[in-house]
């Protein structure tokens, strides 16, 4: 077996568990300067699957992808602490307020930078979207198949991947030709720990925004060791057009947003008796939320 050149997109996004009254900016974009980020759950499954692909196939090379601020370094510096081999950031102020389209627009673009790859992974969706889109839009503008819903990859041959998805009433396996994008499911293996001899080698890693205010140490480290360097491309470098990226490439405009708090106006305390329980079950099948 051949080793494997994989790709994972992956997404620093705005962790909606503790979303505020300025979540949104008045031109109906994400704020997330005022809100506290992570890994996108989904995305780390990918990461995963990927990093599995590489133990069993040596020579393997999994590289990380991600579009986003500058600040997105982080999840890069995570990947690599996980396995990854390289980290590679798509980041320019012209980039934001891009929806579904203008992003899937930019990932592929630097993925055709990137060039010469087997599989692209990436999560089924990102929390603060939750279009599922992204992945799927990026397979089209390739001109590549995509297999969505991914939780397992149960054979790779030399041209072709079977793969088993998770659907909403069972499962399938599918088999599927290479070059190939798949979503991952949330359902597949959860990423592993960072590793902490990769954690040693790669936390002085640093994309070039980060370089800037960097000391003369930390400088003069980077061009010892080039593996440090965390590669970051702008607008020219993947040759995107102005109109198709960003605020002026996305016709999806968000309006507002808002929290909806559900309360309930009746309660009941049950027991574990068996009169409670079947008074609960009539109560269901009453008012036909069972049978």
């Amino acid at each position: 077996m051949k080793p494997l050149k994989i790709i994972v997109m992956v997404k620093q996004v705005p962790d909606t568990r503790n979303l505020g009254s300025d979540a949104m900016k008045p031109d109906g974009t994400v704020n997330r300067a005022k809100i506290p980020t992570i890994f996108n759950p989904d995305d780390l499954n990918a990461l995963e699957m990927a990093l599995q692909l590489k133990d069993r196939i040596p020579g393997t090379e999994v590289t990380v992808l991600t579009m986003g601020p500058p600040k997105a370094a982080d999840i890069m510096r995570d990947s690599l602490y996980r396995g990854a081999d390289k980290a590679i950031m798509i980041s320019d102020r012209r980039f934001g307020g891009a929806d579904t389209l203008a992003t899937s627009y930019t990932i592929a673009q630097a993925i055709r930078k990137i060039g010469d790859y087997d599989l692209i992974l990436g999560g089924r969706q990102a929390i603060d979207g939750d279009t599922a889109q992204v992945g799927p839009q990026t397979a089209e503008k390739l001109d590549i198949p995509q297999v969505t819903y991914a939780e397992e990859v149960i054979e790779v041959k030399d041209d072709k991947i079977v793969i088993k998805r998770r659907l909403d009433k069972g499962i399938e396996v599918v088999e599927a030709p290479m070059p190939l994008l798949m979503t991952v499911h949330g359902s597949a293996p959860d990423a592993r720990m960072p590793i902490a001899k990769r954690v040693m080698k790669y936390k002085y890693a640093r994309s070039k925004t980060e370089m800037v205010k960097a000391e003369d140490k930390l400088k003069k480290l980077h061009e010892e060791r080039p593996y440090l360097t965390i590669e970051e491309w702008n607008v020219e470098d993947i040759k995107a057009d102005p109109n198709k990226i960003g605020l002026p490439g996305s016709p999806t405009k968000v309006k507002s947003i808002e929290n909806v708090v559900f309360t309930a106006t009746e309660s009941k305390v049950l027991t574990d008796s068996y009169e409670d329980v079947e008074s609960v079950i009539k109560d269901l099948l009453e008012h036909h939320t069972i049978g």
